[in-house]
């Protein structure tokens, strides 16, 4: 019987080193071991980046590179986390001297192409929307002993804001929170029950490469997550990691700063494609001085398990600078969520010194546990409006792990009136998708904290906007039959320039436009040209997919869901975009595998966040909870045979 214990105890630490991957070779290689304690290679993925920048837009290839060094055909699966507002059009599959180019389909119809691939043994590779910035990719077939390349390409538009550039590349992802119910927890739970059956692979390693031509002469540039390594030559920079091989645990982040004289105040590209005009605009008001106004401001923390390790901190921190700020003539509350929402208050108080201090030693006790529900701390954030003459601000701390934002975002624009909305994201990898579009319809600002020493320094940045007058109901005139995203232009604050990209008519090559706005409670309007010199590329794709995000949105208000799905659809297929009803498949011809050889899953897992638990309460994702559970369940039957025995 001490035999029997042994070996089941034996199955049940291999279960679960499987579905942890605890051990992993320097390569990404998993390395699992038999019940003989024989070391097993498994297979590996290894992921190289290259960015290429020019001027406010990028072209990204990631190349991931498929290993089978196991002893059967394997299929591999990989979520593959991508900047917010990413447009993904080219997928391409090599193997060996073959390249099988990926083309758009429906999501059923590529679904169904791959399936029939895998069936029939020929190599092929699926990228699929998964949620908001996750994307699945799929390769089927790889024979023992054999590589796969897949490439995926995508365009991204480049930040600017407090006189920098930057470029953000996600390594990895903070699971998102599914609660019960939510379709998305559904299909969770079905691809863990697949991944259950399937070996595992440790996450990839990385290399980024990067060429930078920004169009200015630049003061530096710089990364604040990875050491770099730079060579310059005249205005074009070669960018690569230090550290040629990195864990994929973190964003990768890159920022070049102009020289003074150089910096920016209006930017304007155009692409002509066919008998399409696009341009994308860039303008930095000015900002006047003024004194600010007494502010209600409502500090809102999620302390929800994904905030487990650093990332609480970095909030607590973040929450305390911000009630340091308060003077006697302020207004405030605290709201911190996880599983539940609890405020400090009933309402808002005014900040006399007692209740700030009462206030400081709450949030220092805070602790990070539970479920990411934050619908509820969010509509009671905006429950309230403001006493008159008081300017009402929502700061909301938190990494993003939300699955399905659509209720989230729907509260924001039915419930949102005159207060303002500034979602500071946290952590490592912190969801970029959902801070992107938080910002924008709470028509507030954006941030980041990645570095617990970097929290002073972004939270001051943040408050010298808040002190600043925005320049608000901003309004674009364009020619006649110009399309411009974003529909609603957002309110700008200090240091944050307009971003919008149109699409025009095809004789648009020169003349005017003005933008309007509200400056420090004055009218305020600029002229611009529209003399489109040069021609960019990928501002159509960028422009399709902003679109694309419109008709989401139009969706979430309630629109007529059939319709507004295949004009969805149809700007998908038309600028070949992954979609939520769109993706990508290529599909080799020739079939390879033997039909009378079985097809072994493989789950590629991506990497937990610099600073996390591994076992964080919320966002957990259900693979690691099928792991524990059969741990649980293996266990449990040895100790009942253990305890047999004994008799």
């Amino acid at each position: 019987m001490y035999t029997t214990l042994r070996f089941v105890f034996a199955a049940a630490v291999l279960a679960a080193a499987a579905l942890f991957h605890v051990a992993r070779a320097d390569s990404g290689a998993l390395h699992a071991t038999d019940a003989g304690g024989s070391r097993l290679e498994v297979a590996s993925l290894d992921t190289t980046a290259e960015l290429e920048i020019h001027g406010l837009v990028a072209q990204v290839r990631v190349k991931q590179r498929f290993r089978n060094d196991g002893a059967r055909w394997q299929q591999g699966e990989y979520v593959l986390p991508l900047p917010a507002g990413a447009a993904v059009h080219a997928m391409t599959l090599r193997v060996g001297n073959r390249l099988i180019v990926g083309e758009i389909r429906e999501k059923d119809i590529a679904r169904s192409e791959f399936a029939q691939a895998v069936a029939t043994g020929r190599k092929a590779s699926l990228v699929e929307a998964q949620s908001a910035n996750l994307f699945r990719t799929a390769i089927a077939n790889v024979a023992p002993g054999e590589t796969v390349e897949v490439e995926v390409g995508y365009w991204q538009q480049v930040d600017f804001r407090d006189g920098a550039f930057s470029i953000v590349f996600p390594l990895t992802y903070t699971p998102r929170y599914g609660a019960a119910g939510d379709p998305a927890a559904v299909e969770d739970a079905d691809a863990a029950a697949r991944a259950a059956t399937a070996a595992h692979v440790g996450p990839p390693t990385v290399v980024i490469t990067a060429t930078l031509d920004a169009g200015v002469p630049l003061a530096r540039v710089e990364s604040g997550t990875h050491a770099l390594a730079i060579r310059e030559n005249g205005r074009r920079y070669a960018i690569r990691l230090a550290d040629d091989v990195v864990a994929a645990d973190r964003d990768f982040v890159l920022r070049w700063t102009p020289k003074p004289s150089a910096t920016p105040t209006a930017a304007l590209l155009r692409e002509h494609a066919g008998d399409e005009q696009f341009a994308l605009l860039m303008l930095l008001p000015p900002t006047q001085p003024a004194a600010p106004l007494p502010r209600e401001l409502i500090l809102v923390i999620d302390t929800s398990g994904s905030m487990e390790g650093k990332s609480i901190v970095q909030a607590r921190a973040a929450l305390d600078l911000a009630l340091q700020r308060l003077t006697p003539r302020d207004r405030f509350n605290v709201i911190q969520f996880n599983s539940v929402t609890t405020p400090l208050f009933d309402r808002a108080v005014e900040a006399a010194p007692k209740d700030v201090a009462l206030a400081r030693d709450w949030v220092a006790q805070l602790r990070a546990t539970g479920g990411t529900e934050m619908l509820p701390a969010l509509e009671l954030a905006l429950r309230d409006d403001a006493p008159s003459g008081y300017l009402r601000q929502i700061v909301f701390a938190t990494d993003g792990a939300v699955e399905q934002a659509d209720a989230l975002y729907q509260t924001m624009e039915t419930q949102l009136r005159d207060s303002r909305l500034f979602p500071v994201g946290i952590g490592s990898a912190p969801n970029a998708q959902f801070l992107r579009k938080a910002g924008e319809l709470g028509r507030g600002s954006s941030l980041v904290i990645r570095d617990l020493d970097a929290v002073d320094e972004t939270m001051e940045k943040l408050f010298a906007k808040l002190d600043r007058p925005a320049v608000r109901d901003l309004q674009l005139n364009l020619p006649a039959q110009a399309e411009i995203y974003p529909q609603r232009l957002p309110d700008l604050y200090h240091g944050e320039p307009l971003l919008a990209i149109a699409k025009l008519s095809a004789n648009a090559a020169s003349g005017r436009a003005q933008v309007e706005g509200q400056l420090a409670g004055a009218a305020w309007s600029q002229p611009l040209s529209l003399d489109l010199r040069g021609n960019a590329q990928g501002l159509g794709r960028l422009w399709a997919q902003r679109k694309i995000e419109a008709i989401e949105d139009a969706m979430r208000r309630g629109g007529d869901e059939s319709a507004l799905r295949g004009d969805l659809v149809a700007v998908a297929l038309r600028y070949h975009l992954v979609s939520r009803y769109t993706s990508l498949v290529a599909v080799d011809r020739t079939p390879q595998r033997p039909a009378d050889e079985a097809l072994e899953q493989v789950a590629v897992d991506n990497a937990l966040p610099d600073g996390s638990v591994a076992f964080a309460q919320t966002a957990t994702s259900s693979k690691r909870w099928l792991a524990l559970g059969l741990l649980a369940l293996l266990l449990g039957f040895a100790l009942r045979e253990r305890n047999g025995a004994l008799r």
